[in-house]
C-alpha cells in the first residue's frame, strides 16, 4: 500500500524535507547560539526544557529543524506562541539556529509501562487495516529518527508534545486548521488520520521512551 511504502515521516513533525521548498544551506552553530537567545524560555539554552507544551529542539536533526523555522516564519505551519518570534530572521539566521540546536545532546524521557505494549505495536508494525504505516523506517528503530532525509528524531521528545502534533496532523487531513505542512501527499496526516486517541497516546509516549 501507498501509504504503508511512504511510511510515517515527525512527528512530529514531522515531513522530509524532499517534500519541502528547503533551501540547502549551511548553518553555523556557533553564529547560531547567540541568535537563539530568545528561543530560551520556552525551549531551553541548549534545546532542552521540562515543559511538554513545548518540544525539545535539541538534536533533531538539522534539516528538519531548518524547513519547521521557515515553514513557521512563512505561515506554512501556523505556531501561535511563535508569532512574530521569526520576524527579520533571514535564510541563513534560521540555518545558523537549526544547527545550533541540532549540535545539542537530546534529553531522555520516559514511556508510561501502561502504554509501552500497545505503543511498541503502532511504532515497530502501524495498524495495516486502516493503512497506517509503521514508525521506524522513517524515525528509526530506536527513535533516532534520519537526518541526512530530514526525519526527526522523536526519541526523549515529550510524549505530550509528540501526541499534540499527532492529532493536529489527524485534524488537517479533513480541516486545514489543522497542522497541513507534511507535503502534497500528506503523508502524516494520512498516518495520524487511522489512529486512535488511545494508540496516539501510546505510540507517542513509547516514541518518547526510547532514549
Amino acid at each position: 500500500m501507498k501509504n504503508v511504502t511512504i511510511l510515517f515521516g515527525l512527528l512530529l513533525g514531522w515531513a522530509p524535507v524532499a517534500l519541502g521548498a528547503t533551501p540547502a544551506l549551511s548553518g553555523d552553530p556557533d553564529a547560531g547560539k547567540s541568535k537563539t537567545a530568545t528561543c530560551v524560555a520556552c525551549h531551553g539554552a541548549d534545546g532542552n526544557n521540562a515543559v511538554p507544551n513545548f518540544p525539545k529542539l535539541a538534536g533533531l536533526g538539522e534539516k528538519y529543524l531548518l524547513k519547521q523555522l521557515m515553514d513557521i516564519r512563512s505561515g506554512a505551519r501556523p505556531v501561535p506562541t511563535m508569532v512574530g518570534q521569526l520576524d527579520g530572521k533571514s535564510d541563513q539566521d534560521l540555518a545558523d539556529m537549526a544547527a545550533w540546536f541540532d549540535s545539542q545532546a537530546r534529553t531522555g524521557s520516559q514511556a508510561d509501562p501502561d502504554l509501552v505494549a500497545l505503543g511498541e505495536k503502532v511504532y515497530r508494525s502501524g495498524v495495516a487495516e486502516r493503512n497506517v504505516a509503521a514508525c521506524i523506517a522513517c524515525h528509526s528503530p530506536t527513535g533516532q529518527g534520519n537526518a541526512p532525509a530530514g526525519f526527526p528524531a522523536l526519541a526523549g521528545q515529550h510524549a505530550e508534545y509528540i501526541a499534540a502534533q499527532l492529532r493536529a496532523y489527524r485534524k488537517g487531513y479533513e480541516d486545514e486548521s489543522g497542522r497541513t505542512n507534511d507535503g502534497d501527499t500528506k503523508i502524516m496526516r494520512t498516518n495520524a488520520f487511522g489512529l486512535s486517541d488511545k494508540e496516539i497516546e501510546a505510540v507517542a509516549s513509547y516514541a518518547a521512551g526510547l532514549m
